[in-house]
């Protein structure tokens, strides 16, 4: 069989699977990939979720798109149309819900199905997904995807040593004409991040009121969706109003505005929990931005952080910032025993 032969029977057997692949770090890898040469000509079929259409440039490739309304039918779906020879790239994380004959592919975006859930923290639906990937990783025919060493730890310790799993990590290619880092500067910090709880939101307004009760206001913006997360984005303006906390919520902005932004602003703030990679860690030190962020396994994989904290203190978050500020706060004073007692007793 020669060469082009050779390609095109690979085409006939690839499918692309990718139901609720339509906001945050997982949008913008699946528009890298939609928008790379001759891609959507490579696969016989391309599920796309439904809520996708309107966020994407199409108009190079329609025959083969399938978009999603029903995540059961697209399963069901998957299953008839899939042959013995065929390759199926789960995108979204999980494997397919009914057994397949062809082989598949798990690209694992979400740590959070690989750690234990903790204190009810996450959704019902989370924790459905993680029974299913469970369930899933009992078939043979499956190669696992990750991006980082900590994450092939973690999905080994999560579902077993023994599974096929590879690190493959890509980011989109920036071909936006980067900006000299300006001296004006439009915000001290930035947090672009969706409203999902893990995102930790609720530990960074914290620590600025922290830092704003003692005189320190350094200014924040932020890129929650209002209508994708509307209760998310309601406590994060209340609190904003209520501690008059210099602090704005942009709402989700295209990628570009997002880089263009790195160049006006002093520093990225980044107090995820949990990440498979952390496309803005990546993207800040592309433009040699200062970071400070959590402390945990992710962040150091993928960038090197000038100041670092616990995400789950508050108090943490504001004293890495007043390091970065130059602003440390005094000790405490200890005193012997003797002027213990006398300051107790008087």
């Amino acid at each position: 069989m020669d060469k082009e032969a050779s390609q095109q029977t690979l085409k006939n057997n690839l499918i692309f699977y990718a139901p609720s692949i339509h906001t945050g770090g997982g949008l913008i890898l699946l528009k890298a990939l939609l928008n790379s040469k001759d891609f959507t000509n490579n696969w016989k079929h391309i599920y796309l979720d439904e809520r996708v259409k309107t966020k994407l440039d199409l108009s190079h490739a329609i025959k083969n798109i399938i978009f999603i309304k029903s995540r059961l039918l697209a399963e069901w779906e998957l299953k008839k149309n899939c042959k013995i020879n065929d390759i199926v790239l789960c995108f979204h994380g999980l494997p397919p819900l009914f057994p397949i004959k062809g082989k598949v592919i798990v690209f694992l975006q979400n740590r959070i199905l690989l750690e234990p859930l903790k204190n009810n923290e996450y959704s019902i639906l989370t924790s459905l997904k993680k029974i299913w990937l469970h369930l899933g990783s009992r078939y043979n025919n499956i190669k696992y995807i990750v991006q980082t060493p900590s994450m092939l730890r973690v999905a080994k310790e999560c579902l077993s040593q023994d599974i096929d799993i590879a690190v493959l990590a890509f980011i989109p290619q920036n071909n936006q004409v980067k900006k000299k880092n300006s001296d004006f500067k439009k915000f001290d910090f930035i947090y672009p991040a969706s409203g999902e709880s893990h995102k930790n939101h609720i530990n960074l307004l914290k620590a600025w009121r922290i830092l704003a009760d003692i005189g320190i206001k350094p200014s924040l913006a932020l890129t929650v969706n209002v209508e994708l997360y509307p209760e998310a984005a309601k406590k994060l303006e209340n609190s904003i109003q209520e501690y008059k906390l210099n602090v704005i919520n942009l709402g989700e902005i295209p990628s570009n505005e997002v880089l263009d932004l790195y160049t006006r602003v002093s520093a990225l703030i980044y107090p995820s929990k949990s990440e498979s990679l952390g496309l803005p860690l990546i993207e800040a030190t592309e433009y040699k931005i200062p970071i400070i962020a959590s402390e945990l396994d992710y962040v150091r994989d993928v960038a090197n952080p000038k100041e670092t904290f616990d995400p789950n203190s508050p108090t943490s978050i504001a004293r890495a910032v007043r390091r970065f500020l130059n602003n440390n706060e005094s000790l405490i004073a200890v005193n012997s025993v003797e002027e213990f007692l006398k300051a107790a007793i008087n």
